[in-house]
């Protein structure tokens, strides 16, 4: 063993072993509604060495990296045996991109990857990339992982090595260590990005969020969040798909709008978190955005706040697509704490934490977006008459109180 790969060995080791002890610390500024924490909770940086370094000192007399890891983000998330769960998207430097499981015992801090990456059946003629999966603990006792599966559109010409294909891939488990592959879910149309299976049966059938597309990129007349019913998960297939939420003109999903996690069920209705697209100068814009569903009729919008929820701030706006933030993966504890898992600019994976009573709060009272600038600011000067009167109520109740 040479002093080069003992001492570059011993370098790497160290860092990674500072990164991956350093506590987290909540951001003192906030909106009231969540609070963001300082530090990633997992990035390239946290990815096992030995899953990129040859440790045999004499086929690797450098301490070479042999196998490079672009990023990790996108990750599901749930609670399993007491830990913080993460199942992350990781990026290779050949670009493709792969699942392994992050654990923590607290949720903001200490996440490490199990052993090695998730494995499971592939399907060689329709998988060359899979990416972004939804984790859900159904009603039937499985966990279920819906994920994109990409692969190049057959039909494009042969000099056009970017057009794809995307559909969504199922597998299911009972510990998140043997995945089962299931058939992909067969839709009307032509590609499908973003599924996520609800928790609960509906009509004794289970029911997906879907993203209806007309190609890889644009959604095009696929509209927005779409719904529907399949009959089994060992055969899916949905024959009918309603839209719930549409893209809509001048707002923060006017592009593109995709369901989150899997939505989490209150006394009120079903808490959804999306991710809205918009087209900028620079570019896409992604942000966050939630809305709430009847509780029995999961296709009926019932309350919509204006805007968005979470937009990328600081280092987060930048990274390998900069002006972005996804997320796919949320946690509710049984004290209604809701961590929720959010990546920056397909970079890397956050944290921020509210609890669903705040959450609630947030999408019941916040106005709707009136679709005009006059509107927005006939909301603005109603919340400042409003609070004329509140503070003018707070002077009569002092006065009140001192005599």
């Amino acid at each position: 063993m040479t002093s080069i790969f003992r001492n570059r060995m011993e370098q790497l080791q160290e860092a990674q072993e500072a990164l991956l002890s350093r506590e987290n610390q909540i951001e003192a500024e906030g909106n009231g509604i969540f609070s963001r924490y300082k530090h990633p909770v997992l990035t390239a940086g946290h990815v096992p060495l030995n899953w990129k370094y040859d440790f045999d000192s004499e086929s690797n007399p450098y301490f070479m990296e042999r196998i490079g890891v672009n990023a990790v983000f996108n990750a599901g998330a749930i609670k399993f045996g007491g830990k913080y769960m993460l199942v992350a998207r990781v990026e290779g430097a050949d670009r493709k991109s792969f699942f392994a499981v992050a654990e923590s015992d607290n949720g903001i801090d200490g996440f490490r990857f199990w052993d090695q990456p998730v494995v499971f059946d592939t399907c060689q003629e329709a998988d060359t990339n899979l990416y972004d999966m939804r984790l859900v603990q159904h009603q039937d006792g499985w966990i279920y992982g819906l994920f994109c599966t990409e692969k190049r559109d057959p039909d494009a010409p042969v000099g056009d090595q970017t057009a794809a294909v995307a559909q969504c891939g199922i597998i299911r488990t009972k510990d998140l260590k043997k995945w089962d592959r299931l058939p992909d879910l067969k839709t009307t149309s032509l590609q499908q990005r973003n599924v996520v299976l609800h928790p609960e049966f509906v009509n004794g059938k289970y029911a997906f969020y879907t993203r209806p597309q007309d190609s890889f990129i644009e959604a095009g007349s696929g509209g927005g969040i779409g719904f529907g019913l399949a009959e089994s998960m060992e055969y899916p297939v949905i024959e009918h798909e309603d839209i719930l939420y549409r893209k809509e003109y001048h707002t923060v999903y006017e592009a593109k709008n995709g369901q989150g996690p899997a939505p989490i069920k209150t006394e009120r209705g079903w808490l959804h978190l999306a991710h809205g697209v918009r087209n900028t100068a620079a570019g896409l814009r992604y942000v966050l955005y939630a809305f709430m569903t009847d509780l029995k009729d999961l296709t009926k919008v019932i309350y919509k706040p204006g805007g968005y929820f979470l937009a990328p701030e600081g280092e987060e706006r930048v990274g390998d697509v900069s002006n972005v933030v996804f997320c796919n993966g949320w946690i509710v504890d049984s004290d209604g704490k809701v961590f929720i898992y959010y990546a920056s600019s397909d970079t890397r994976m956050h944290v921020a934490i509210s609890t669903v009573d705040q959450l609630v709060d947030y999408v019941v009272n916040t106005p709707e977006d009136g679709l005009s600038s006059a509107k927005s600011v006939e909301k603005i000067i109603a919340l400042i008459d409003k609070n004329k009167e509140s503070v003018s109520n707070w002077g009569t109740k002092a006065i009140s109180v001192n005599s």
